[in-house]
């Protein structure tokens, strides 16, 4: 039954207590009780039976101290390093070890440690107003991107790594913008900046030997000071008005300058060509007198013949009048072929040359054709003497 059950003599106190009472049970009588427990466990004799104990070894409480206390030793020494951190163990503050990620022990007392963060992309800005080397102020902006690689360096050699990088940072700056113009730094050649920065930086760094690494350095704005910027603004708009205007003569002498040239092989091609047709044209005509001469040679009456025709149509092959020559005969016939032509008049008989009315029209087809037939005789004539 249970110990406070009703009933019995003696009630039955678990912590060992023999007296009636049904109080709160004594802390001190249950330490005793466990005591005696512990010398019956190493071999220790206690008293009489429920008396108090005489003088037992103070070993137990001794290793029970120890072991709590070798416990308590190995739980605070105990510490997590996450998985983007890397720790430094010193040990009497000397470099003992890194240490990588996970669950890790360091003694304590004898050893500490410091974690770094090594995949942490850390960004910093800096402004800075500096002389150039044309004796003008500006104002610089940049921002510096870098991350620690070797946590060793980072924490034990330099006190203070990245106020170093602060400081080497403006010094770069200041030695790239005193190098430059004003014109350089705010607009010409703006873009080169950051990457002088940078690279005078890495040598900062690597001289330093601080564990940081650059990623990027980032040109933010470049200005003039506050109490000349409207100044500056006015200038450099001048000096953009200025580069529109050369781009647009630029393009006006790039689309000119290939037109002209164009124009000019034009010309001479086509002068070229008018030089061929006359040599060629020249060269014919004499190739074909040749060849007519030959042929004169063989039949002179003929030939005479014939180049007075060619001539006499080659004269009166522009005119709307008609002449016939009548063979053996001193006038000649007209026709108003123009007037039939044009269908003014009805059908017109042909004159006879006994009729008397035919003098008129012989008169009046030598007075319209009278300089034809003379320059065709002329004509005539000539080739006819150069055959001869």
């Amino acid at each position: 039954m249970a110990w406070n059950e009703p009933g019995g003599n003696k009630p039955k106190d678990p912590w060992g207590g023999g007296g009636g009472d049904q109080g709160p049970p004594d802390l001190d009588e249950a330490l005793k009780n466990l005591k005696d427990k512990i010398n019956n466990v190493f071999g220790s004799k206690g008293g009489g039976n429920g008396g108090s104990t005489g003088g037992g070894s103070p070993w137990p409480v001794v290793i029970i101290a120890t072991v709590v206390a070798a416990l308590v030793y190995i739980a605070v020494g105990t510490f997590q390093v996450d998985q983007r951190e890397r720790a430094v163990v010193l040990r009497f503050g000397k470099f003992d070890r890194i240490v990588e990620p996970g669950l890790n022990w360091r003694a304590p007392i004898l050893e500490q440690y410091q974690k770094v963060d090594v995949n942490k992309n850390r960004l910093f800005e800096i402004t800075e107003e500096m002389l150039t080397k044309d004796t003008n102020i500006v104002s610089v902006t940049l921002q510096v991107q870098y991350q620690v690689v070797d946590p060793v360096p980072f924490l034990l050699k330099v006190a203070s790594p990245e106020e170093v990088l602060q400081q080497a940072t403006s010094s770069a700056v200041r030695h790239v913008v005193g190098s430059s113009s004003m014109d350089d730094v705010l607009k010409d050649n703006r873009e080169a900046i950051p990457g002088m920065v940078e690279q005078r930086l890495k040598e900062y760094l690597d001289r330093y030997d601080t564990g940081i690494v650059l990623d990027r350095v980032v040109l933010d704005k470049t200005e003039a000071p506050s109490a000349v910027r409207d100044a500056f603004d006015d200038v450099s708009k001048a000096k953009e008005d200025e580069d529109r205007f050369k781009k647009v003569a630029e393009a006006y002498r790039n689309a000119v300058i290939p037109q002209a040239r164009g124009e000019a092989q034009r010309v001479t091609e086509e002068s070229e060509a008018y030089k061929q047709q006359v040599i060629d044209s020249a060269k014919g005509d004499a190739d074909r007198f040749t060849d007519l001469l030959v042929e004169y040679r063989k039949a002179p009456e003929v030939t005479r013949e014939r180049l007075y025709l060619e001539t006499m149509t080659q004269v009166y092959g522009s005119t709307s009048k008609v002449l016939v020559d009548v063979e053996k005969g001193n006038s000649l016939i007209y026709l108003p072929l123009e007037q039939l032509v044009k269908g003014k008049s009805g059908k017109v008989p042909a004159p006879k040359q006994s009729d008397p009315g035919a003098n008129d029209g012989v008169s009046a087809g030598a007075d319209d054709g009278g300089s034809g037939r003379n320059a065709g005789r002329s004509l005539y004539n000539t080739q006819n003497q150069g055959l001869r």
